[in-house]
This record gives structure tokens, C-alpha cells and sequence, in this order.
């Protein structure tokens, strides 16, 4: 039974968020995934962890130093009779560990938990023992923005500093499966910079005019490409015809692509901080889904990127859920 929205805690989120409840309703048909989750040993990372069992999205696999997860859990109030525990002797054992769940087939994703960003991922991207696929691997945004009408999804804001063309290319695919995993056939996809034309000196102009005639030509499919466009015109389809720009993109974009991390991120958080957005995430490309939440994240966005786990999952299986 999923837990309606507004049950869930919380901490530094906004009030119940429409387009989150939506995609909590699509998973209730579905499985749970099983998950390791990586190091639980604090409040947060393991209520988020039992929240998403409750609500029927995860199995979860608590990956960590068993004697201190027993401890969160007792702190926090929290049954966790029946899960299974995989002790670690540290963080690094158990991002290993965890990373070795997938390879055994005993794991369809994986939860971050009381550890270092760089802690996990090093495992996942490790060269010989990781989770590595011919695509390069890119963190998603998903937000519920109260001003805006569906979710939007922003990349790539948290793994890759300063993306190259090829890179971004995969950012963008990436960005347009998990569209198809919520049930958007074609995301339209909006490539921002500073300007909405091309300028040399600008080079992200140039890359967006580049990205978009790789779709041209399929090599980026399954969604609708614009670029470049400055953030009023990719939003607002006012400022959009201000401008003159003619584009089934401008002002209606699922996905906003970012010229690079910094921008992205503080793009994401404005959204968070000064607009009340919800928040969720995953990291793709690899071969599992990876939740890669932050501390300061409340159980309502750890049990939505596991929602956004189980999609994805269930997604890549061919299952129909929407």
C-alpha cells in the first residue's frame, strides 16, 4: 500500500507534491527491487531506506557495519527485523560489498547511505570490479516545482564537472529514458546556455546547436531536442515568443540540460530553496540505477528516488506500469 504523500516526512520539502504523488500511484502494480543500500548508519539515510520498503518500492539489503545500523535503528525507533543485514567493517567494505550484490544478481539498484558521494561511486565507476556500460554515467534532478505544470528534470548537476560533446550526449540520453520510465514518450528536451543563439565564444551554444543535429542524424533518439536556449525562454513560453523563438521545446521542456555541473546544481537548488521544489534523483548509465541522495535530503526524497528506481527498473524489463 503506498503511503500517501503527505504522511511522509518531510524535512526541507514543501507541501504535498502532485506530480511526486503520481509517480508514487504508478509504482503500486509493480515488484519491489531489491536494493543495497550502502552503509544505513544514521537516522535519515535508514528511515529513508524503510520508508521506501513500506511503501512497497524496495527490498532493501542494509550493507554496513551490522552492530551500528542495529544502533541507528534502535535510536530512530525502527523495525528492522526483516531485512537482511550484510556486515562491513567500514563505508569502503560496504560500497564494495554492495557493488558486488549487482554483479551476483542479487541487487537491481543500489541506496546511498551514511558515506562519502565518492565513496560509492568510486566503487560503481571502478575500471575492473564496477558497474560501468558503453554510456557515460549522469545524475538526474527530478523536481516538483510548484510553478511548473509536470516534473522536470534537470542534468547533469552532480557527477560530471565540465561534460564534452560526447558526454553530453549521454547525459541526454540518460535524462530521456528515465522521461520514458515516467511515462513520456517524447521528452522535450531543452539544452540551456546563456543565449538562445549560436556564439562562438559561447562554446555550450555551440555544442547545443551540435547535440541537437546529433538527434538529427539518431544518434541521441526518443526525445525532442532545442538548443540553445537561455533558461527564461526554455520555461516560459511568453519569454519565448518575446524573443521570436519558434520551437515545440521553448517554454514546455520535460528536461533541461545544463552546460555543465556548477550550473546545474545551482540551478536544481535555486529551484529547491527559493521555489519550493520537491526533489529526487538517481544517477544512470550504469548498470543498475544508482540513488545517490544527500544528507540534507528528507525521507520524501529518499522514497521518490527509490519510486524513480523502481520505474527505471521495472522500465528497462519492458513491464507496462502506466
Amino acid at each position: 500500500m503506498i503511503l500517501p504523500i503527505d504522511q511522509v516526512d518531510q524535512s526541507n520539502a514543501a507541501e504535498s507534491s502532485a506530480s511526486f504523488d503520481l509517480m508514487l500511484k504508478a509504482t503500486e502494480p509493480l515488484e519491489p527491487i531489491a536494493t543495497a543500500v550502502v552503509h544505513p548508519c544514521d537516522d535519515a539515510s535508514l528511515e529513508g531506506a524503510i520508508a521506501a520498503r513500506d511503501n512497497g518500492l524496495i527490498t532493501p539489503i542494509l550493507v554496513g557495519p551490522k552492530d551500528k545500523i542495529n544502533a541507528a535503528a534502535s535510536e530512530a525507533g525502527l523495525d528492522i527485523s526483516g531485512c537482511e543485514i550484510i556486515d562491513a567493517a567500514h563505508s569502503h567494505e560496504a560500497a564494495k560489498l554492495a557493488v558486488s550484490l549487482v554483479h551476483e544478481g542479487r541487487a537491481q539498484a543500489l541506496m546511498k547511505g551514511a558515506l562519502h558521494t565518492d565513496e560509492i561511486m568510486g566503487e560503481v565507476v571502478h575500471k575492473t570490479r564496477g558497474l560501468r556500460t558503453e554510456r557515460r554515467m549522469s545524475h538526474v534532478f527530478v523536481l516538483d516545482v510548484p510553478t511548473y505544470p509536470k516534473p522536470l528534470l534537470i542534468s547533469d548537476a552532480a557527477i560530471n564537472i565540465f561534460p564534452d560533446l560526447e558526454t553530453k550526449a549521454d547525459i541526454i540520453q540518460n535524462a530521456i529514458e528515465l522521461g520514458h520510465a515516467l511515462g513520456v514518450d517524447l521528452p522535450k528536451v531543452a539544452i540551456l546556455s546563456a543565449v538562445e543563439t549560436i556564439y562562438p565564444k559561447i562554446p555550450s551554444t555551440v555544442e547545443a546547436a551540435a547535440l541537437c543535429k546529433m538527434a538529427e542524424r539518431g544518434q541521441i533518439t526518443g526525445g525532442l531536442l532545442d538548443g540553445p536556449l537561455a533558461f527564461d525562454n526554455a520555461v516560459s513560453k511568453a519569454a519565448a515568443e518575446t524573443k521570436g523563438i519558434v520551437s515545440e521545446v521553448a517554454g514546455d521542456p520535460d528536461i533541461l540540460i545544463a552546460p555543465d555541473l556548477e550550473a546545474g546544481n545551482m540551478i536544481a537548488k535555486q529551484l529547491m530553496y527559493l521555489a519550493g521544489a520537491d526533489s529526487a534523483g538517481l544517477v544512470l548509465g550504469a548498470r543498475v540505477p544508482v540513488m545517490l541522495t544527500s544528507r540534507a535530503d528528507g525521507t520524501l526524497s529518499r522514497v521518490v528516488s527509490a519510486a524513480l528506481a523502481q520505474l527505471m527498473v521495472h522500465y528497462r524489463q519492458g513491464k507496462a506500469y502506466l
